[in-house]
């Protein structure tokens, strides 16, 4: 990972490649390296889908290693959603694969000239682009497959759907997982439209003959991995929960605290919760021949995703996550797993956000497009988006957008991004993160779920606000940094809670590349993300006012405990205080 590929899209005579070294961004990667490329390199003003914007795609630091959970992507621009920088981030092969071949980043810039639409192949003997137009509105599951005839199966693939080629600001950027199905995406902000917007359909990535990347000291780069993994497999999150039923399993948990948004967020408790728990879940893919129990990438050892077949016994889709059957069903009234799992294909075949779609289905079901729990005509919804009818263009650009349209006061967003499955009511301290992560709502950016409810690694009263903004502070460091590593999200639970393990993770980073990291080395890696993305978007015009709930939150009591949103205005100023 010791080079740069940069691709100007808008190049005489198509798009050019070329590599360079890391230069000054030497020693950034994940999350770390796309936030500070584009808070450098791009105007904060420009147009999301115009030429000024780049879109970053980077694997993390521990990426293409031997290190366990370490294949996390991160994808990064101005975001066409909120306005403000993205990262979006993403499972899957890509990121052990480009890791591999040596590149710390892709960054696609420029705009193409004509109406061409290209695709990208990337091995060890260099780079090829060229324009296929066969590819045009093309789905992801049919691409891949066309890519997998074309080049072979050792492949990854980086791609965009139609709705991604459409520049729908929901749109999402798929990368395969290790059976080479579309199903892990980097789905927040419309990063596929903005590589949509660049005319690139897909990326597609071969590392054979290249070698895993090399620690500096593999003895104890092996010995701190083994410690790790011990420390995931003993955590009843990372250990038993997760594997056991998913991110699923969290629905039932969300759903007994009242916290579970129902009927776009009117209320914290739905009826038809059990239907489609992740226990429900787990019982349903293994009595129908699917997988409870699986990774999306070669070295997960959580395995908290699986494979769902329909009724038939023939695959449908991946096991749809917590937030996507939140989104699309208890959110949209809609207790139909199956109904559900078909919702999940198409926003992963048509490139969608899931909790964009789920949220602004539950929008426009609100505006009397469709009754709650009629998943039949969320379908159609979905497939509106996918064929680009009017309608569907509407409802591609989202839940601020699709609100706004059809006049609906209740718009479950922040800096135009739709809230995930958790009220802000209920779990103060992720209202908290809605408002002021610079990414716009968003429960990875700062997961105080775990104190709030799971009670990993702390307690902190999900009802009330005090403490609230120290723990979302606390753990939007924490997750910038993670992000940067390209560690999957879920050892937070396990580090959290056991010094060793977050030791053994520290251990693996001072092993292979020589450092002598400490935990506050961790804290001010954080700390610089953050700053970085923050900068960007006051640039960009974004002021304390952006770092808001919408007012209903504060005014509407919240069933079943009656309660509002009520950290301070004053308080949410503080949280970047440090």
């Amino acid at each position: 990972m010791d080079k740069i590929l940069r691709i100007d899209v808008g190049a005489e005579g198509g798009p050019k490649a070329t590599a360079g070294a890391m230069g000054e961004y030497a020693g950034f990667a994940g999350r770390a390296l796309t936030s500070a490329i584009v808070s450098k390199e791009v105007p904060p003003l420009c147009h999301a889908l115009g030429a000024e914007n780049k879109l970053v795609i980077a694997p993390g630091m521990l990426s293409g290693t031997t290190g366990a959970m370490s294949g996390r992507i991160s994808v990064g621009c101005k975001s066409p959603l909120t306005g403000g920088i993205k990262e979006a981030n993403a499972g899957g092969q890509p990121s052990q694969v480009l890791a591999r071949l040596g590149y710390g980043a892709i960054v696609l810039e420029g705009k193409p000239k004509g109406d061409d639409l290209y695709k990208v192949f990337i091995n060890k003997d260099g780079v090829r682009i060229a324009a296929d137009n066969s590819l045009k509105m093309l789905p992801n599951y049919d691409l891949v497959a066309k890519m997998k005839a074309e080049y072979g199966d050792k492949i990854a693939c980086i791609s965009i759907g139609p709705a991604g080629e459409m520049k729908m600001s929901a749109a999402s950027i798929a990368c395969t997982d290790m059976e080479l199905r579309p199903t892990r995406h980097a789905g927040r902000g419309g990063v596929g439209a903005v590589m949509g917007s660049k005319g690139i359909k897909v990326i597609v990535l071969d590392d054979t003959g290249m070698q895993m990347r090399a620690p500096k000291d593999p003895e104890k780069f092996k010995e701190a991995n083994k410690r790790f993994i011990e420390g995931l497999k003993k955590h009843p999150v990372t250990g038993q929960g997760l594997p056991a039923y998913g991110t699923n399993v969290l629905t039932n948990i969300l759903n007994e605290v009242g916290g579970y948004p129902t009927y776009n967020f009117r209320q914290g408790r739905f009826d038809g919760a059990a239907k489609i728990s992740g226990e429900t879940q787990a019982e349903t893919e293994t009595k129908r021949g699917g997988l409870a129990t699986h990774g999306c990438h070669r070295g997960c050892v959580i395995q908290c995703s699986g494979t769902y077949h329909d009724k038939d016994g023939h695959y449908l889709t991946k096991q749809p996550e917590y937030e996507t059957v939140w989104a699309h069903g208890g959110n949209c009234g809609i207790s139909d797993l199956d109904g559900i799992a078909m919702l999940d294909f198409l926003d992963d075949n048509y490139g969608l956000d899931t909790i964009e779609m789920g949220a602004t289905i539950g929008v426009a079901m609100e505006a009397g497009l469709a009754k709650f729990g009629d998943v039949e005509a969320a379908i159609k919804l979905v497939h509106e988006v996918g064929k680009g009818t009017h309608l569907g263009r509407i409802l591609g650009n989202g839940t601020a957008f699709t609100a706004k349209a059809f006049g609906v006061e209740h718009a479950p967003v922040v800096k135009g991004q739709a809230m995930p499955a958790y009220d802000p009511r209920a779990v103060q301290g992720v209202g908290v993160t809605y408002a002021t992560s610079p990414m716009g709502a968003d429960h990875t950016a700062g997961y105080a779920v775990a104190q709030n409810v799971l009670k990993v690694g702390g307690d902190v009263n999900a009802l009330k606000p005090e403490g609230q903004v120290e723990l979302s502070r606390n753990l939007q460091i924490a997750t910038a940094a993670i992000d940067s590593t390209g560690m999957c999200l879920f050892i937070a639970f396990a580090v959290l809670d056991q010094p060793e393990t977050f030791q053994a993770l520290l251990d693996m980073l001072n092993a292979f590349y020589g450092l002598s990291l400490t935990g506050d080395g961790v804290t001010d890696l954080g700390k610089k993300v953050l700053s970085m993305e923050r900068d960007f978007n006051a640039r960009a015009g974004f002021t304390a006012q952006q770092d808001r709930l919408p007012r209903y939150f504060k005014m509407e009591k919240f069933a079943p405990h009656n309660v509002t949103f009520d950290v301070k205005d004053e308080d949410l100023d503080k949280v970047f205080n440090w």
